[in-house]
């Protein structure tokens, strides 16, 4: 028995994150045990978790195994894509130059301000009355 070679990625967007497993494969894409169409009915955030793979173009040369959790589906798959790319960093040092310049290794650290106290929102107010 011949033990498969990994490459780990840790991908993070709000409060989501994804832990990466790259395995040399045929391009399958697994998220929470489910296939990649079937967790993102979104195109788009299909396109947006395969970015790294596509732009490396190494699309079909890896199996991604991912364990994604917290905030919404859209900061789902930026987590995943995150995770790829540094996963990807992992397997070849020479893919990190065209990564960083996509910008797909920096983690977008925008969060949701807080509500404030005695306001409807973090930014909203209420309607000023003069009289």
């Amino acid at each position: 028995m011949q033990a498969t070679i990994d490459y780990y990625g840790t991908g993070k967007r709000k409060c989501a994150t994804a832990r990466v497993f790259l395995r040399p494969g045929t391009g399958t894409v697994t998220v929470n045990g489910r296939e990649l169409a079937g967790y993102f009915p979104n195109a788009l955030h299909r396109l947006t978790v395969k970015k790294p793979l596509v732009l490396t173009q190494t699309e079909a040369s890896f199996d991604a195994i991912v364990t994604v959790r917290g905030s919404g589906i859209a900061a789902q798959a930026e987590a995943i894509r995150h995770g790829i790319a540094r996963a990807l960093c992992r397997f070849s040092h020479d893919l990190r130059p065209a990564l960083k310049k996509e910008g797909l290794l920096t983690r977008d650290a925008r969060e949701v301000e807080r509500k404030i106290y005695g306001q409807p929102g973090a930014r909203k107010r209420f309607q000023f009355s003069k009289r």
